[in-house]
């Protein structure tokens, strides 16, 4: 049900393009001799259209504004403003786009291309979004072969994803904080080596147009035979300002991270990787090792107390045959852990700590069901919240102590729960057939509820890892959730508390080879 990740030091590998290059500026328009363009390698205007167009990337927002003009993107040849990159094999194109004006032509068009070569009549598919709010998946077989394309019933979407699956192409579109309308090609025989990028096209030679993308990213997804808790995919570290939808990268690692949560007044986050804790300094971007002692078989499940004053986790004990067991230190380090859950009881996986820092609430395994439990800290006297023969977790309290909010499949599919501090009063806060929720966690000023939603097809009880995930946000008065951030990744992604202290950020891990 957890993962336990072993082994030596986290290899972290920060990603060049979070880097200012200069204190005087955050955006540069770029040219053909630019080594800077954001994840992408370089640009290039398709087919020589009369006038050129740009490509501005702000490094602070992690924005692409690109500028285009072109006699169209249609028949046997295509003139746009390309911004590109070089990719192999299976992938996943996602970004949010907006055009900048009214524009002139209604068939304007911009989104995400695949493009064997960077000739005007080069066979390609295209996620396609027009000026009047036509969406399309766009596709040229061979060379110089008439353009084809298939219709979505999604107009004038804002957020854009193109996956690729060997040689069969999906096109998912949205406006924020609406599910995916997905329409897709089988068998276009692009080549293996192909290039992937952002386009602008105004569908007149005289015109230019303005369009903005954020949240862009490529993604390279786990390969269809990986093996889970075997075969791991490299992290992106990744914080989002909630209300906007706004992310930011902030490093990329090899390594498989998981669970962050924000620390010392938002000035860093702690995470784990490898069985071993981390801290990321955003002022610094440096990144430490926190000092656990013995215990560095840990798994995702490591939380602060409301003060910080305590840092509980879940060490897979090797005395106790490698189970899951809960011990509580200093956060920074400088005292041995110490034990909470008794030898011998089963696997305790940590998941809360009270307001008042007398009780720890966890999943755990007793009598041949998984769930939620409650210790007192000092007389490590332990106690059952929960009852049921199917599975309990991601407990986690209310700010004010008055709650406990869970998840559970109690009732045939994974939803959001909320019972008393005492146990008392469960009652049902998700009633999704499309979703699986998993792990809510409240906002410090009690009004939200951030959680992430697995597709409905996992299997029961499970939060694997490498899926297409939704993180979702409801008020904790109830009503209809609403996607924020559409995500590859899962286990690991969002385990633990991951609140700014404002309440107005989350932090959490996303997954690309």
């Amino acid at each position: 049900m957890k993962n336990l990740l072993f082994g030596g030091l986290i290899l972290l590998l920060l990603n060049a393009c979070n880097r200012p290059i200069s204190t005087s500026t955050t955006e540069t328009i770029m040219n053909s001799n630019s080594k800077t363009f954001g994840i992408f390698e370089n640009q290039i205007n398709i087919g020589n259209p009369i006038n050129k167009g740009t490509v501005a990337y702000n490094i602070d927002k992690q924005e692409y504004t690109i500028t285009g003009s072109g006699i169209n993107m249609w028949g046997e040849n295509d003139q746009f403003q390309y911004l590109y990159k070089s990719i192999q094999g299976d992938f996943i194109l996602r970004a949010h786009v907006k055009f900048i004006g009214k524009g002139v032509d209604p068939h304007r068009k911009i989104g995400w291309i695949v493009r064997n070569n960077l000739s005007g009549n080069s066979p390609h598919v295209n996620a396609c979004i027009h000026g009047d709010g036509l969406t399309s998946l766009q596709f040229r077989r061979t060379d110089s072969a008439i353009t084809e394309q298939i219709e979505s019933n999604d107009k004038t979407p804002d957020v854009v994803q193109l996956e690729r699956r060997g040689n069969t192409y999906f096109m998912s579109t949205a406006t924020f904080g609406k599910p995916f309308t997905t329409v897709k090609i089988d068998s276009l025989n692009l080549r293996n080596e192909v290039f992937v990028g952002l386009y602008v096209c105004s569908h007149n030679p005289d015109v230019i147009e303005k369009a903005v993308f954020s949240n862009v990213r490529i993604i390279k997804p786990a390969a269809a035979d990986f093996a889970p808790y075997q075969d791991y995919l490299g992290s992106n570290m990744e914080i989002m300002n909630v209300k906007t939808g706004s992310r930011k990268t902030l490093f990329y690692s090899a390594h498989s991270l998981q669970a962050p949560n924000w620390v010392n007044n938002d000035k860093e986050l702690v995470y784990n990787s490898n069985g071993y804790l981390y801290s990321y300094n955003f002022e610094t971007e440096e990144v430490t090792q926190i000092n656990t002692g013995f215990a560095i078989n840990n798994n995702n499940d490591h939380v602060f107390s409301f003060d910080e004053s305590i840092l509980g986790i879940s060490h897979h004990n090797q005395e106790d045959k490698g189970t899951s067991s809960i011990y509580i230190m200093d956060p920074k380090g400088d005292s041995i852990p110490k034990k909470i859950t008794k030898d011998g009881i089963g696997a305790s996986f940590l998941h809360g700590i009270s307001p008042d820092n007398k009780t720890l609430i966890y999943t755990a395994d007793r009598n041949g069901q998984y769930d939620i439990y409650g210790i007192d800290v000092e007389t490590r006297n332990e106690f059952q919240l929960t009852n049921t023969k199917t599975l309990d977790d991601g407990s986690e309290y209310s700010p004010d102590g008055k709650y406990i909010y869970f998840n559970s499949n109690r009732t045939g599919n994974m939803q959001l729960w909320r019972m008393k501090a005492n146990g008392s009063e469960q009652e049902q806060l998700t009633f999704d057939t499309n979703y699986k929720d998993w792990f809510p966690h409240i906002s410090p000023d009690g009004k939200w509820i951030v959680f992430i939603s697995f597709p409905p097809d996992i299997e029961f009880g499970s939060h694997p890892f490498y899926k297409h995930c939704t993180l979702r946000l409801m008020p904790v008065s109830g009503g209809t959730p609403k996607i924020i951030a559409y995500i590859y990744g899962g286990q690991g992604t969002i385990n633990v508390p991951s609140w700014s202290k404002d309440s107005k950020r989350i932090a959490f891990v996303t997954n690309s080879n």
